[in-house]
């Protein structure tokens, strides 16, 4: 249970939150490749600031305020110029640091450096496995982290992506909850499976025994114990990662969960096939929407979604939890042993940034950011899904 105050603490990313301050140390997933192939512009939400991200036509990449300074015009209709993004409604060219650098009109009957000072919020973007980051904190900025499943050659790879309507700790705080896939995923998915005439049933989890958490360089590792299983199973030996502060991590996935602002989370979800002599670029790694189901307008579960698909079952215990989990009123029992040694490894690490230093995943020596690999568990243990007719 955390005090109304902590659970402000941890959950507000606005700029000057605590959180929000931490958050801004790193490198955050907006956009997928593909997408900037097929359109010139794509409006983001990333810490609850409103943006646009834009390529250029010789090919850059920029990311400036959604919102033109003359007329507050929504630059997301906004022409790519050589050098820039021009508004549609008068002209006016911003490049990608935001500055302002023709006014077509006002550089005719004021020809005194107006567009001089015209400046919208410009953040710098890298392009890394298909996907688009960008870094909203300080300068200089850190590195963009070269985590294994980003850079690995020859290897096939899908990009699923959703909003869900509720604060980014929660979405975070399940990957830190292991006991909960034998009855989310196993006996809901079952009981889902009756409502929507699905044939198909899960045969049943194994239970849990142990359960356990190791703090390491990069973040937690989560590990399980099984009945049936013994200790050297990868399942407890291995286990997989929750990497510091938002990414989920198993042997050829990594979810990135990533707060739009207070109430909205995006999420990723990056798979990687690792030994299948791809040659897939990065414009053409599949990008698909995943569900986030919510209640229907009779406030009953939308089935079809929960019958099959690990995480919309996720998702929809995300949104029931309301859109800021109010952590002052949960018992939390010994299955929750991760959860609270994330919270105070987050709290732990917002103090450090209030110190002035870096926070834990921040990477500016190129030398100790090579491939980072994480070691994770077989995938098919990872999800556990055996069906049966």
């Amino acid at each position: 249970m955390l005090t109304a105050e902590q659970n402000e603490r941890l959950t507000r990313v606005g700029p000057g939150t605590p959180a929000g301050e931490l958050l801004r140390r790193y490198w955050h997933p907006i956009a997928a490749t593909v997408e900037m192939a097929q359109h010139a512009t794509k409006a983001v939400r990333l810490l609850g600031e409103d943006l646009v991200l834009y390529r250029d036509e010789s090919g850059q990449l920029g990311l400036i305020g959604r919102y033109c300074a003359h007329r507050l015009t929504d630059l997301v209709y906004g022409m790519p110029d050589r050098d820039g993004l021009r508004c549609p409604y008068h002209g006016w060219k911003y490049d990608a640091s935001g500055c302002c650098t023709e006014q077509p009109f006002e550089e005719v009957v004021r020809p005194d450096g107006f567009k001089n000072k015209v400046k919208l919020a410009g953040y710098p973007v890298e392009e890394l496995g298909g996907l688009i980051f960008a870094y909203l904190g300080p300068q200089p900025a850190p590195l963009l982290p070269l985590w294994d499943v980003l850079v690995d050659p020859d290897a096939q790879r899908e990009i699923g992506h959703t909003i869900t309507n509720c604060n980014w700790l929660q979405t975070v705080e399940n990957a830190l909850d292991p006991v909960h896939v034998e009855w989310l995923h196993g006996e809901f998915r079952n009981y889902a499976r009756k409502f929507a005439g699905t044939a198909q049933r899960t045969l049943p989890h194994a239970r849990h025994l142990k359960i356990d958490f190791d703090l390491k360089e990069h973040g937690i590792i989560k590990r399980r114990l099984l009945e049936g299983e013994s200790e050297d199973h990868d399942d407890w030996r291995i286990g997989h990662w929750m990497v510091f502060p938002n990414m989920q991590k198993g042997s050829d996935m990594m979810r990135f969960r990533i707060p739009r602002d207070d109430y909205q989370t995006a999420q990723f979800y990056y798979t990687c096939r690792r030994g299948t002599g791809s040659t897939q670029r990065p414009e053409d790694i599949p990008l698909y929407e995943m569900p986030s189901p919510t209640l229907d307008r009779q406030e009953q579960p939308v089935w079809e979604y929960l019958d099959n698909k690990v995480d919309p079952q996720d998702n929809a215990i995300f949104v029931g939890q309301g859109a800021i989990m109010d952590r002052t009123r949960e018992m939390l029992g010994e299955s929750d042993r991760g959860i609270i040694l994330f919270r105070k490894l987050l709290e732990d690490q917002i103090k450090l940034v209030e110190t002035g230093r870096d926070p834990m995943n921040v990477f500016r020596d190129a030398a100790k950011n090579g491939r980072l690999e994480l070691p994770a568990e077989r995938r098919e243990h990872f999800l556990m899904g055996r069906t049966a007719v």
